[in-house]
This record gives C-alpha cells, sequence and structure tokens, in this order.
C-alpha cells in the first residue's frame, strides 16, 4: 500500500490514522532516510493512542523513550546504532512483546535481529514537502493489520 503525504500535518494524521488499528503486542518498524519524516509518523501514531504529540520526541541519544497512552508505547530510535548487537543489554524484547506497541525508527539497523512479524512502513522523500509512504506486512498477524488500514483508509 502506497500513501502519498504533502505535509507534515497529513503524514501527522496518517500516523493517527494507523494508532486506530494497532493492538498490544504489534511492532511497527519504520525505514527511511534523514528527514523523512519517521518520527513525524510516531507523533501521529502516539496523537492517536493517546499521548500529546508534543511530548514526543526523537529518543536518539537514548535509544528508548516510553509514553503512557490508551496503551504503552515504546518509541526506539537506533540510528546510533553501530551493530545490533548494541541493543542487547536493553533487553529489547522485553519491550517487542510485551502489552504495549513498539514502534521503531532506523528498524534496518537490527539486522538479523528485526522480529519475525512486524507492519512495515517505509518513507521515501520525493519531493520537499512530499513523502511516500510505503506499508506493508510481515507475518500473518500484520497482513490482517495491513488488509484493516488498507479497507478503512480507502473509505
Amino acid at each position: 500500500m502506497e500513501i502519498i503525504s504533502g505535509s507534515a500535518q497529513k503524514t501527522l494524521g496518517i500516523g493517527k490514522f494507523i494508532s486506530g488499528k494497532l493492538k498490544k503486542g504489534d511492532i511497527v518498524c519504520l525505514f527511511g532516510d534523514l528527514g523523512s519524516g519517521k518520527t513525524v509518523l510516531t507523533k501521529g501514531i502516539c496523537l492517536g493512542l493517546g499521548v500529546d504529540k508534543d511530548r514526543v520526541t526523537s529518543p536518539t541519544f537514548v535509544i528508548l523513550r516510553q509514553y503512557e497512552g490508551k496503551l504503552p508505547i515504546h518509541h526506539f530510535d537506533l540510528y546510533r546504532l553501530s551493530s545490533p548487537e548494541d541493543i542487547l543489554d536493553l533487553g529489547y524484547e522485553e519491550y517487542f512483546f510485551d502489552e504495549g506497541v513498539s514502534v521503531i525508527e532506523w528498524a534496518d539497523k537490527l539486522g538479523k535481529l528485526l522480529p519475525k512479524e512486524f507492519l512495515k512502513i517505509q518513507l521515501l522523500v520525493t519531493g520537499e514537502n512530499r513523502r511516500k509512504i510505503k506499508i506493508s506486512a510481515e507475518g500473518s498477524r500484520y497482513r490482517k493489520l495491513l488488509e484493516d488500514i488498507r479497507e478503512d483508509f480507502v473509505r
């Protein structure tokens, strides 16, 4: 599924829409270059789950920020990871597979530690304020989630 966003506000709205489909234990992996809108999309997801978007910042220097909303939100930013093993000390699996929603920026940095199943969102810069947002699914749980998103988004 591909969506074109022409503004940060629209990207925020897309994140908010997606959040309405998320359930406890869901993992959302974000892929994209610097400035592609990963944190803006994350703010939208958090907003939709009841967290003030202004509280949501890129956790680049601390790797993980947590927010309490309708569900706990674990916001990972792996930009500064030099190897996937650097995240092992965090006990990341406890976050990925608990009662909350995990949103992982720079998920490609996980390498072999990438979960087997997740909602995959790629953000591509296609113009000064334009982004192509490609949503796909890894695993049966997330194929159903993607189908729910697709079905309701086109309405």
